[in-house]
This record gives structure tokens, C-alpha cells and sequence, in this order.
């Protein structure tokens, strides 16, 4: 009797695992026809995007150069909007487009962001918001190519074409890239292009060029990189 309890069991068990293998091969399939179909449908998007105006300017924060470089692109394009991600001091942003005599009204500093990868992770729920289908991303030589690789991956997942423009700095770059750092980031971003699709993470830390308080900065004090020639 135990003999026969125990094979019934066994054939059970196998049976149970068959149906449960089956199952899995139905959802991966499942899974296959909806990433194949995101996959051509983002295709598409991007296409029509690439052959549109640019509808935004985005910068990556880490040198005030590329900050007089988006001011002066303001100056003549005063409507499009500029998303700045972890620059320069607010205070500083605002001396620098004063300075370039730009427009201040559709500027947004985000300030959450404190690497590479959340300058992207903060800001494209801001871009999604804003309807943008074509972005300049404004960053330097030091930051090639791993910017432009995880713009292209993490924007154009979200149907975001990506238009570098490359700002060159002066003196010896703070940061250094390496192709353990590039590899790391760009697998990270190749799995948040998928889960960006359903999460879509705040900055609590978002501020209008127009609402910075220059009174109270003045009072509280703040330094400015030299490169950028600022007095105040």
C-alpha cells in the first residue's frame, strides 16, 4: 500500500510540474508578443519623433558651462522649456540666465537627483509630464558615452528622441568615466526602461528659476564655480 501511495504521489508531483511548466511557457510567450509589440509601437514613436522640433532642453548638472550654453540656446528659443537636473546652485542658475539676459519663465531646476542614472530616474516622469517627444540632451566630452548611451536607452523607452549636444569644458574634469562604470549603468537602465513603464518616481525637490529667492540666498550665502564669471 505505501508502494502504491508513493508512485500515485510521484505521478501527481510530475503531473503538477508538467502543468506548471506549460503554464510558464504560455506567460513567457504572453510576455514575448507584448515586449515585441512595445518594442515596434516605441520604434514608431521614436521614428516620427527624430523628424520633429525639439520640444525641450535637458541638462545634466556637473559643469556651469553647459548652464551658459542652455541660457544662450533660451535666449533664442524663449518657449521651449529647459529641465536642468542637479546643477549648479539655484542662485547661480538664476545670475547666469540674468546675465545672458534670457527668459527665466519656463525654466525648472530639479534637485533630487545625485548621480548620472537619477538625473534620468527623477526627471523623465517631468518630460512625460511635459508631453516631450524630442529632447536636447546638453551634457560634455567627460561624460561621453555613457550619457548618450543611457539618454538613448532610458528616454527612447518612454518614446523620447535623444539629440546630444556637446558642451566642452575648460581645465581637468571632476569626474572619470570607466567602462566598468559605463557597462553598470547602461544594465541598470536597460532594466528601468521596462520597469519606468509602470513606476514613475517623484522629486519633491523641483523648483521654477523664477521662484528662486535671490534675497534669501543672499542672506545664507552661496559660491559659484569661477568658470562662469558671475558677480554678485
Amino acid at each position: 500500500m505505501k508502494r502504491k501511495f508513493t508512485i500515485k504521489s510521484l505521478i501527481s508531483i510530475k503531473k503538477k510540474s508538467v502543468n506548471l511548466w506549460q503554464l510558464l511557457q504560455k506567460l513567457s510567450g504572453g510576455l514575448y508578443v507584448v515586449l515585441g509589440v512595445w518594442l515596434i509601437f516605441t520604434t514608431i514613436t521614436l521614428l516620427f519623433a527624430s523628424s520633429q522640433p525639439i520640444d525641450a532642453f535637458f541638462v545634466l548638472g556637473g559643469s556651469i558651462r553647459r548652464e551658459t550654453y542652455v541660457a544662450q540656446l533660451a535666449r533664442q528659443y524663449p518657449q521651449t522649456p529647459i529641465l536642468i537636473s542637479h546643477g549648479s546652485p539655484d542662485p547661480c542658475i538664476r545670475l547666469i540666465f540674468e546675465a545672458e539676459l534670457a527668459e527665466l519663465q519656463n525654466v525648472w531646476l530639479e534637485n533630487c537627483a545625485n548621480s548620472t542614472f537619477e538625473n534620468f530616474y527623477y526627471s523623465i516622469p517631468i518630460l512625460r509630464r511635459w508631453g516631450v517627444h524630442k529632447v536636447m540632451l546638453i551634457t560634455s566630452p567627460s561624460h561621453l558615452p555613457r550619457a548618450k548611451w543611457m539618454a538613448q536607452i532610458l528616454f527612447g523607452a518612454h518614446g523620447i528622441w535623444v539629440e546630444p549636444e556637446i558642451v566642452q569644458e575648460l581645465g581637468i574634469p571632476g569626474n572619470r568615466e570607466s567602462w566598468t562604470k559605463t557597462g553598470l549603468d547602461i544594465i541598470r537602465s536597460l532594466f528601468w526602461a521596462i520597469l519606468s513603464q509602470i513606476i514613475q518616481p517623484q522629486c519633491s525637490n523641483v523648483t521654477k528659476l523664477t521662484d528662486v529667492d535671490m534675497q534669501a540666498w543672499e542672506h545664507r550665502g552661496f559660491h559659484c564655480e569661477h568658470q562662469g564669471g558671475l558677480r554678485r
